[in-house]
């Protein structure tokens, strides 16, 4: 039985990562912001699924953009169980339009959603991970971080991959600890999570009407298009949680030759419309 924390559960791959890890027998903590406004709902609804499923599916209040919230949660967790072995890097943020239309400031603020959260809950839990000698990261990552990227999404994509870059190299600093790693390169799910419902926009509204009014006119409707005609309608959202403990990615391995296949085949198909 593992001891895991998991940022960005409330919803989406993070919802369905804590439920399948604590139906596998393990002791997880959904990490989420605001568990007594915006998210009471979600609290509500773990607490009832580990209470008919009789697993330990805890919620927390997890802030991934406040040092001091992290802190705290990792503190906690830690007091409980005197160890900590599994760090599940699940929340981000996407956004959608043209890149031009996005504000630095808009981009900074996904990089920190996206990257610098990372860096908040490493420093906060690998000092308990090193001192156990043990311990897994888990990254959930994106398969636009090895190309075949659709437009419109370019400051989402951009933050991702800063995230796998941090990923691949803190694999090969913590590897000495004892502390492994699996990196999860999901695919475009455009149904069973938030992210593309809840997708942010430009806040440049007259860059965005410029190019809608020109070349690009109607270009958004047709890059979800393009998605829809290369997501399979079976494709099971729940298939990422389940991977999330099975799954190991290297780059020296199968997994990374399987990955660079499928991204190639994608851009093939981007690029025929494109």
């Amino acid at each position: 039985m593992k001891i895991i924390v998991i940022t960005g559960a409330s919803s989406g791959f993070g919802a369905l990562t804590a439920r399948a890890l604590a139906k596998a027998g393990h002791t997880v903590y959904a990490g989420m912001r605001d568990t007594t406004g915006r998210n009471a709902r979600q609290v509500e609804e773990a607490k009832k699924f580990a209470k008919d499923n009789k697993v330990d599916l805890r919620t927390m209040e997890l802030d991934v953009a406040s040092q001091a919230s992290v802190d705290a949660a990792i503190h906690k967790i830690v007091g409980e169980n005197k160890r900590l072995n599994v760090v599940i890097h699940n929340a981000g943020h996407m956004v959608f339009g043209p890149a031009e239309a996005f504000t630095p400031e808009q981009l900074a603020e996904l990089y920190d959603i996206n990257v610098l959260s990372t860096q908040r809950v490493n420093r906060a839990a690998l000092p308990q991970l090193r001192k156990q000698r043990s311990g897994l990261l888990v990254w959930v990552s994106s398969s636009s971080s090895a190309g075949g990227t659709p437009p419109y999404l370019a400051p989402y994509f951009a933050a991702k991959a800063g995230m796998d870059a941090l990923a691949v190299i803190y694999t090969r600093e913590l590897t000495r600890w004892g502390i492994e790693t699996s990196i999860i390169v999901p695919g475009a799910f455009t149904g069973g999570t938030n992210h593309f419902a809840h997708a942010g926009s430009p806040a440049d509204k007259e860059c965005v009407a410029e190019y809608e009014a020109g070349p690009y006119k109607g270009f958004a409707d047709d890059v979800m298009k393009g998605f829809a005609s290369i997501v399979p309608p079976e494709a099971d959202v729940s298939a990422v949680a389940r991977r999330s403990l099975r799954w190991w990615i290297l780059p020296s391995e199968r997994g990374r030759s399987e990955c660079t296949w499928i991204r190639r085949r994608t851009a093939r198909k981007w690029r025929t419309w494109c």
